[in-house]
């Protein structure tokens, strides 16, 4: 993340740098890092400001506000290419957020929690196309579920993606259908928890230049299994958290 906390609060030192080199090799685990601030000094979005027709009222009317992280360092070379990713907000009775684990047979990001998505193809007609595609591809979930109700500022990974996340409400009554080569899993979050900041943790990496690194986690307890949201994924979270909150 590109912002540099000024009212830390007292906690764990920042990662060192022999942690820092670990960044680069792929048993690097994130929890492993220092988190330096738990955000409970900031509000939780409102359950009201979570029901379907708040979203839509929300993306209709959007207020002014200005997106928390916009970008990792730029750790692998290349040209910049256009990403897209759902935000699907399953209308249970309590919303939920469905994200997915990636399979460890990917190239990047193997393992890690993420939203549906990817590249944006030529033959896809808009941004919200290309996540709807992906979606159906990834997990099998299928468009006709799927009420695209807007879109966030762009974030780009450490991997030179410029990603849009395409926020939609999903109806229940779907079978999801996953692809095992991309995806190992897929899982619902409560939305409350997500966007309330006593759940955002703050890691920091010291060091110089692309060494010197921040980032946002979400551990979220799924039974006995944490899923472990962090890096793109929970920096996405975030803008959504600033977008609804402000």
């Amino acid at each position: 993340m590109n912002r540099t906390p000024s009212d830390d609060q007292p906690g764990a030192a920042p990662a060192t740098p022999q942690q820092i080199n670990a960044v680069s090799q792929s048993t690097f685990d994130p929890r492993s890092v220092p988190v330096i601030r738990v955000d409970t000094d900031l509000p939780a979005v409102s359950a009201d400001r979570l029901t379907a027709e708040a979203l839509r009222q929300r993306f209709e009317n959007p207020p002014a506000w200005t997106p928390e992280a916009r970008r990792d360092p730029r750790l692998v070379p290349g040209e910049p290419a256009q990403a897209a990713v759902l935000l699907p907000i399953v209308q249970r009775a309590q919303p939920t957020l469905l994200l997915t684990e990636r399979s460890t047979r990917m190239r990047s990001h193997s393992g890690q929690v993420a939203f549906p998505g990817g590249r944006v193809d030529p033959e896809d007609a808009d941004i919200a196309a290309a996540a709807r595609r992906e979606a159906w591809e990834e997990v099998g979930l299928r468009p006709e579920f799927i009420e695209v109700i807007g879109t966030l500022p762009t974030y780009t990974t450490i991997t030179a993606f410029v990603v849009t996340p395409v926020v939609a409400l999903v109806q229940p009554g779907f079978e999801l259908r996953l692809n095992q080569d991309e995806v190992a899993d897929a899982f619902e979050v409560p939305l409350a928890f997500l966007m309330n900041p006593a759940n955002h943790r703050r890691h920091a990496m010291v060091g110089e230049g692309l060494n010197a690194r921040q980032w946002f986690s979400m551990p979220y307890q799924d039974g006995d299994r944490e899923r472990f949201v962090w890096g793109a994924t929970a920096a996405m979270l975030r803008n959504f958290y600033r977008f609804l909150a402000a």
